[in-house]
C-alpha cells in the first residue's frame, strides 16, 4: 500500500464523523460500516442549522425538501463534507453542485462503497486545503510586493531615492529592527499617509 493511502487510512481510526440523517435502516448501515473501520461517530437529527462542531467529517443529507442542506458549503466548513444524495434528480444535482462537497453517496447506500468514499473525500479535502494555502501565500507575496513598490516611489518622490537607494533603506532599516522589508514598506506608506492628513506632504523644494 501506497504510503499516503496508508496514512489516510490509519487517519480515519481517529476521525470524528458527525452523521447529519434520519433514523433508519440506511443511516444505520452507514453508521455501522463507519464503526467497522474505527471512526468515532456523532448523529445529529433533525437538520441542524450549522454543520455540527468538533467533527473531522460530516455525512450530511441533502435534500430538496431541506433548503437548509443547500446552505452547506465545504469552502466555508473545516471539515470534510459528503452529500447523502435521496435521488439523482436535478433538483438534487443543483443542491449538490451548491455544496462543493468533497464526496457523495446515493441511495440506498452500500456498505462496499462508504470506506472508498471516506478516503477520496478526506484526500480531496487535505488537497483543497493545500491549494487554499498556496494562494493565501501567493496573495501575501503580490500584497508585499505592492506595498514596497509604493514605499519606493514614495521614498523617491520625498527624499530624492532612486530605487536601488530606496529598497536598501529600507532593507537595512528592516535588518535593525528584526521585521520584513514589507514591514518596513508600510511603515513609509502608513507615515506617507498620516503626513498627507495633515498637510505636510509636500515633496522636497515643493
Amino acid at each position: 500500500m501506497d504510503a499516503s493511502v496508508r496514512r489516510l487510512y490509519e487517519d480515519l481510526r481517529s476521525v470524528a464523523v458527525a452523521v447529519v440523517y434520519p433514523p433508519g435502516e440506511d443511516r444505520d448501515l452507514l453508521v455501522e460500516q463507519l464503526k467497522r473501520i474505527g471512526c468515532r461517530i456523532h448523529l445529529c437529527w433533525p437538520f441542524p442549522e450549522n454543520p455540527p462542531a468538533n467533527a473531522d467529517v460530516v455525512f450530511f443529507q441533502v435534500s430538496q425538501l431541506l433548503q437548509g442542506s443547500s446552505a452547506w458549503c465545504a469552502s466555508e466548513v473545516d471539515a470534510t463534507l459528503i452529500a447523502l444524495s435521496e435521488y439523482e434528480t436535478p433538483t438534487t444535482l443543483k443542491l449538490l453542485l451548491k455544496t462543493h462537497a468533497h464526496g457523495v453517496l446515493t441511495r440506498p447506500f452500500r456498505s462496499a462503497g462508504i470506506l472508498s468514499t471516506l478516503v477520496l473525500a478526506r484526500s480531496a479535502k487535505l488537497f483543497q486545503v493545500r491549494q487554499q494555502n498556496k494562494i493565501d501565500k501567493l496573495e501575501s507575496t503580490i500584497k508585499s510586493r505592492r506595498l514596497i513598490e509604493k514605499a519606493i516611489r514614495l521614498l523617491g518622490e520625498h527624499h530624492r531615492l532612486d530605487e536601488r537607494q530606496a529598497y536598501e533603506h529600507m532593507r537595512g532599516r528592516a535588518t535593525q529592527l528584526r521585521v520584513s522589508v514589507a514591514e518596513v514598506a508600510a511603515m513609509v506608506v502608513e507615515a506617507s499617509e498620516a503626513m498627507e492628513k495633515l498637510g505636510l506632504s509636500g515633496k522636497p523644494g515643493g
